[in-house]
């Protein structure tokens, strides 16, 4: 088969060396220009210096233009094949191949649809995530599946060991795609759309802790937000401090949401609904890093006790 890739960051770049690794032809491959957007910019191998290598035609842009349709259609695809590309694709674009357009999405559709879905799914507490290869339509990841493949979600996983795991999963889900395609043998499966949740792109103002949150979710929220990715950030005595890494009290804490209390090795940080019965976790935050890029122990930082504020005031 013909095929043109559309892709961005190290997810196109994993999919386009699965694409070149198949016995299929890759005929174009689209990808955005470098990016200096603080999201754009983790994970952002080159799919183009990839695609360069391998003497493939590289067309890059921002967005599926009339200049990128007419050089599709001028490469006389049987699939095109994309991951981790950030604008619309117009239906006339998406049907032109034989085999439409497969699409790649890093969770277990229809739940995690949009942006960040990895991430989003370890926050909101699931169990699982994965890869799904689906055929695009008029709407965001909603097409009917053909390749979907699970990974556990585990009690002490980072958000970034779930990326990568997750970028792992491509190679041999591609294959699978290419090879049901190519023998005919394609089975799709229409997507429950009522089950269906949608997640925004993500800002630094989601990394910011809501001391309202339950311990137990704020944890994970910390797991999740990993380096290379914007930490979970709060203020303390008028400075932004970035929360590294974290623990679940082992005693019950009360009082207002945000307040710094110095036990348990740490700064024990009362959070979670009615805190003030006295009912809650706390969130024992053991590594901070100031706006200087100084690491303090937890404990010795948060010493004098005080607040976590949403902003410096």
């Amino acid at each position: 088969m013909r095929i043109v890739s559309f892709g961005f960051q190290t997810w196109g770049r994993k999919t386009l060396q699965a694409l070149i690794d198949s016995e299929h032809e890759v005929v174009l491959a689209v990808t955005h220009p470098a990016s200096a957007d603080s999201y754009k910019g983790i994970w952002s191998d080159s799919v183009e210096e990839l695609a360069r290598e391998h003497g493939i035609p590289v067309h890059l842009t921002e967005r599926a233009d009339a200049e990128t349709i007419d050089l599709v259609k001028r490469a006389e695809p049987d699939v095109i094949v994309v991951n981790s590309w950030y604008t619309w694709m117009p239906a006339e674009l998406y049907d032109m191949p034989t085999h439409g357009t497969l699409n790649l999405h890093d969770s277990l559709l229809p739940k995690f649809t949009g942006f960040s879905p990895v991430l989003w799914a370890m926050i909101s507490g699931e169990r699982e995530f994965g890869l799904t290869v689906h055929r695009m339509d008029e709407q965001l990841d909603t097409g009917d599946i053909l390749v979907q493949h699970s990974l556990p979600i585990g009690p002490d996983a980072t958000g970034t060991e779930l990326v990568l795991a997750g970028m792992e999963l491509i190679p041999g889900a591609v294959k699978e795609a290419l090879d049901a395609l190519a023998t005919g043998t394609a089975e799709w499966t229409p997507q429950n759309k009522d089950e269906r949740t949608y997640f925004h792109k993500r800002s630094d103002r989601d990394s910011r802790v809501d001391w309202n949150w339950p311990a137990v979710d704020l944890e994970r929220f910390v797991r999740a937000l990993s380096a290379p990715y914007p930490r979970a950030f709060s203020h303390y005595r008028g400075e932004k401090v970035e929360i590294l890494a974290s623990r679940l009290s082992s005693a019950r804490y009360g009082g207002t949401p945000g307040r710094v209390i110095v036990q348990e090795d740490g700064g024990a940080v009362v959070c979670g609904p009615d805190a003030f019965r006295g009912g809650n976790q706390a969130l024992v935050i053991t590594r901070v890093r100031t706006a200087d890029g100084t690491e303090h122990d937890g404990a010795e930082f948060f010493r004098r006790g005080g607040y976590l504020t949403d902003t410096p005031a």
